[in-house]
């Protein structure tokens, strides 16, 4: 029960931090909405597991875990990892963006040097 109740605190307090963090960077217009809608649901669910212990009990025997904590960890890293994937495509695609508009600018350059 020990490892239950600290598990709950972690999730209470790693939430509270993740808000705080979303808070500042939207208080100072650093996030995109879909960015911050990404992170409170984040904390919605690690709120959910927190103040309803049950659920992750449930979820864990459904799923075969062999502890409730083991299931919580797996899920953070398997939306995280998700969330991680998504920004790469969005980097990349912005990638290809600004060398579109360096190779634009360049000959946007030479056609205006050689006149």
């Amino acid at each position: 029960m020990a490892v239950n109740a600290l598990l709950r605190v972690f999730l209470l307090i790693s939430a509270a931090a993740v808000l705080f963090f979303v808070i500042r960077k939207v208080k100072k217009s650093q996030f995109e909405a879909m960015d911050a809608f990404f992170w409170l649901i984040f904390i919605a669910m690690m709120l959910a597991f927190a103040v309803f212990p049950g659920l992750a009990y449930a979820l864990s025997g459904l799923f075969g875990f062999a502890s409730p904590s083991n299931f919580v960890f797996l899920c953070v890293i398997a939306i995280l990892l998700m969330y991680v994937f998504s920004l790469n495509a969005k980097v990349t695609h912005l990638r290809g963006q600004v060398n579109r508009l360096i190779q634009e600018v360049a000959l946007r350059e030479k056609n205006e040097g050689g006149k």
